[in-house]
């Protein structure tokens, strides 16, 4: 079985945010609270004359050893046999404490009010009916048929990349082997499954 990872490179985002609106329409994440499950963070560093500016998208990590299922009381934060790290909507309790324990800062709470609001907006085709800690999928469903997740398949700069760590042949494994994609925070010990090129 695959076991899925995602390369993002922050030498070509140029952080249009294409992601964060393909991810939003697919996952019906509620952007009118100003919530997404990826963002771009625009980061300005130095001083002028001499400052840089970059991009970083972020998304769950998808971890191999996720904080957040560890503090999950009601076991609603879990691993799929792909290793997705995902969230039982059904069981979740909505305390936040996978909020606290995410050290990526990864999740926020679909709370009432955007429940309301997603009624309004999708009708009937509405994802989401009731309070939850809401996060990443990576997509699975669409992994499941053959597709990329959303925020893969619009990014125009093909900066993300997603594929199979454990196949030596895929663009993710060869990134990650060779030293040139990295994760975020390796010192947590979280064995994140997003890597990052410089």
């Amino acid at each position: 079985m695959a076991r899925y990872g995602m390369v993002i490179d922050l030498r070509s985002c140029v952080g249009c945010q294409a992601c964060s609106a393909a991810c939003a329409l697919e996952n019906q994440t509620p952007y009118w609270s100003d919530k997404w499950r990826t963002k771009v963070m625009d980061i300005e560093k130095g001083k002028y004359p001499n400052t840089s500016r970059y991009f970083v998208p972020t998304i769950c990590m998808h971890c191999d050893e996720p904080a957040c299922m560890t503090v999950c009381p009601s076991k609603a934060t879990f691993k799929n046999d792909e290793g997705f790290v995902l969230v039982n909507y059904d069981t979740c309790l909505g305390c936040k404490a996978c909020m606290a324990a995410c050290p990526y800062n990864a999740r926020y709470v679909y709370d009432k009010n955007d429940v309301r609001k997603a009624q309004e907006v999708y009708g009937d085709s509405a994802q989401h009916s009731h309070v939850h800690i809401d996060k990443c999928t990576f997509c699975q469903d669409r992994i499941a048929r053959g597709m990329e997740p959303a925020c893969v398949a619009t990014c125009p700069t093909l900066s993300r990349v997603v594929g199979d760590l454990d196949d030596p042949n895929s663009e993710v494994a060869k990134a990650v082997s060779t030293g040139l994609a990295k994760p975020l925070r390796p010192d947590l010990d979280t064995n994140p499954r997003v890597f990052y090129i410089y």
